[in-house]
Formats: structure tokens, C-alpha cells, sequence
């Protein structure tokens, strides 16, 4: 009954909004611990995304860091060459943060690499990372791109660093960007009414960062 009530007073204002202007807006709030508890469901249900070193280098083979003879060309045998996005590592956290008006992501990860005459190098570390965000009005989508900023390594002991850095910043560029975080189509929805219906349609998307938190400003129109 009280279900009821509210989906009649939600229609109700709907429909004065309508009337007045023909367009409203919904803002959706995100806050860290939704980021933290979506993270946790990615690594857990679909294990941590591995990209490996030998597809790096055919993508980028203009690259001469990419290209150098420091990466083997052979990726079989009992060296795994990779980057590995963790959840976590060296008691970094893969996460979403919200500070000073900009979204911050500390990305996790290890891997592995077989320079000639060295062997198996294992590697691993976090990557200082920004998300911006733009709505895309092409494809009608709100999506990131994640801009590596610094890229901290253990593991390594100095041999092909700058290689390593290379690598992680091209694996974190193909293997994520861009991420789509919501289409319009998907916030678009009809409230019933008693003898008819309102058809909301959502036609834009604006962002902006709140108290730590990430509010997604929905505007809709509503069609005759």
C-alpha cells in the first residue's frame, strides 16, 4: 500500500514538472564503498585481467621501448609474460577515490617478462592513475578514460624499469579504456499512471564531484 502511495506521488510530481517544463533532472550519488563493493565482485566472479607482453608488443610495434630486444619475442615455457591487474599489492588496493574534485585510481598488479641472456623477471606494483569522465553524445553513453600518472615498481631490482613502466601504462590503456559506465537508454523508464502513462527519457548526462562522492546529474525530457 505504501509502495503504492509513493509510485503515485512520484507520478503526480512527474507529471507537474511536465507540465511546467517539459524536462527535469535525477541526480544518481556514488560513493567509494559502491566502488569498493563493484571491485570486489569484478576480481572475485571474473579473476584478475591478464594481458599478455607478446600482444602489447604486436599493438604497439612503433614503439621502440615496446620494441626493444629487452621483450622476448617467445612467451611459452615456465615464464609467463604478463601484466596482471590485483586487487591488491604491497598493501596497495585497486580503488575509486574521490579527492579535491577528481577521481583517483591506484591500480594494482604483478607479471612477469624474459629479457635474453636473463631469464624470468618477475615484477609488480601499483599505478597512479586518473579517471576522467565525458559524456559521449555520439553513443549517448557516460564513460572514463584512465590516464596512468606514475607507475611505482618492486620486484624488478632496475632491470628494463623503464620497459616494465612502458608495459603496465600500455596494459592499463588497452585492457580498460574506455570504460562505459552508463548509457541513457538504460535510465530511461515509463511511470504509470491510473488511465495513462509518462514516458521519461533520459537525453544527458552531467558529473561532478560532492563531499567525496560522484554525482551523475541524469537530464530528462519528456516526448508528446
Amino acid at each position: 500500500m505504501r509502495s503504492s502511495l509513493l509510485g503515485i506521488f512520484i507520478a503526480v510530481l512527474v507529471f507537474v514538472s511536465a507540465s511546467r517544463a517539459q524536462q527535469a533532472d535525477v541526480t544518481i550519488t556514488l560513493n567509494e564503498q559502491f566502488f569498493d563493493a563493484l571491485l570486489d565482485s569484478i576480481f572475485e566472479h571474473g579473476g584478475p585481467p591478464e594481458i599478455p607482453i607478446a600482444r602489447l608488443k604486436l599493438e604497439d610495434k612503433n614503439d621502440p621501448k615496446l620494441s626493444n630486444s629487452f621483450i622476448s619475442n617467445n612467451s611459452s615455457g615456465p615464464c609467463t609474460e604478463s601484466v596482471k591487474l590485483l586487487r591488491e599489492n604491497q598493501a596497495v588496493r585497486t580503488a575509486v577515490r574521490f579527492r579535491d574534485g577528481k577521481i583517483y585510481m591506484p591500480i594494482a598488479f604483478s607479471g612477469g617478462y624474459n629479457p635474453p641472456l636473463i631469464g624470468c623477471v618477475d615484477f609488480g606494483g601499483n599505478a597512479e592513475s586518473n579517471i576522467d569522465l565525458e559524456f559521449d553524445t555520439q553513443s549517448q553513453r557516460l564513460i572514463g578514460h584512465i590516464t596512468v600518472l606514475n607507475v611505482v615498481l618492486n620486484g624488478t631490482a632496475g632491470i628494463g624499469s623503464s620497459v616494465v613502466t612502458k608495459m603496465v601504462q600500455s596494459a592499463i590503456d588497452k585492457r580498460l579504456n574506455p570504460i562505459e559506465i552508463i548509457k541513457t537508454d538504460k535510465l530511461s523508464f515509463t511511470l504509470p499512471m491510473q488511465n495513462s502513462s509518462i514516458r521519461m527519457e533520459a537525453a544527458g548526462i552531467r558529473t561532478e564531484i560532492v563531499n567525496s562522492t560522484l554525482q551523475i546529474h541524469v537530464d530528462y525530457v519528456f516526448p508528446k
